[in-house]
């Protein structure tokens, strides 16, 4: 019994552990697709009812080429 004992406790110290870093880029990874989303909603055409609404202050303005990518470079 004493040696069923031993090696219960040996494989429940052995056990992994929480992957913090795993959940970590999780929350990093959310917080930061819910930033850049936010910026591309903003920055879209207004949905039906918001049209009249202004820009927040912390939203930049992101210009629109006419042509993105066709073309001479513009530099």
């Amino acid at each position: 019994m004493h040696l069923l004992m031993q090696t219960a406790a040996e494989a429940a110290a052995n056990a992994p552990h929480f992957p913090y870093a795993f959940t970590l880029v999780y929350v990093v990874g959310f917080i930061a697709a819910v930033t850049i989303g936010s910026i591309a909603w903003y920055n879209s055409k207004r949905p039906a009812g918001w049209e009249s609404k202004e820009r927040p202050d912390f939203v930049p303005k992101v210009n629109k080429e006419e042509t993105p990518g066709l073309g001479e470079p513009k530099s």
